[in-house]
């Protein structure tokens, strides 16, 4: 059970970005090269933290909601001495969710932003094959804006890493490079 030293705060890996741009998918994988490297950490798919219908008195209240879970979540990780966390999430590396994590994770928590990027087509082809039900058209849609609201409103300090036409653990191996939990084989 790892046990982090007094000095040691909270940090946490924010992987964003649009609809079938592969977040969860990457997500895993970060995992898998962290554990390959012994590196303690948590995983959470943010997409399920406020899937809750209908929302509390409206959309604004999804977001309570989010960081009520994510902050009961993470006690229970970090009580067991976990300082790590990799939080996948469409739009979480954008400066609104900032506060969530300082909340939920204490002051001083150190905020990695990944912005995971796909065109048009390749997060086409990805939903295709995904979205078997009835959403495929609004799923399409809404990636497409989102794309183009995480493009404009991204922190500066956001690392951008494309995903088209690349293999799932090299993308993995540029997530885990940009937070500096691991070797220097990462790079």
């Amino acid at each position: 059970m790892p046990r982090p030293t007094p000095t040691e705060h909270a940090e946490v890996l924010l992987v964003a970005g649009r609809a079938g741009v592969g977040k969860t998918t990457v997500g895993w994988e970060v995992s898998a090269l962290l554990r390959s490297e012994a590196v303690a950490h948590a995983i959470i798919d943010g997409d399920f933290m406020g899937q809750v219908h209908p929302a509390p008195d409206g959309d604004p209240h999804r977001a309570e909601i989010t960081e009520i879970n994510l902050t009961a979540v993470w006690a229970n990780f970090a009580r067991r001495g976990y300082r790590r966390l990799i939080y996948t999430n469409t739009m979480s590396v954008l400066p609104a969710a900032t506060g969530m994590f300082e909340r939920a994770m204490g002051a001083g928590v150190g905020i990695t932003r990944v912005l995971l990027t796909a065109s048009d087509a390749t997060a086409r082809e990805r939903l295709s094959g995904r979205e078997l039900g009835s959403e495929l058209e609004q799923e399409l849609a809404g990636s497409v804006r989102k794309a183009r609201l995480l493009d404009r409103q991204a922190p500066a300090d956001t690392v951008r890493v494309a995903t088209d036409g690349r293999l799932v653990v090299d993308i993995a191996r540029e997530v885990v490079a940009a937070t500096g939990w691991a070797g220097p084989h990462f790079g």
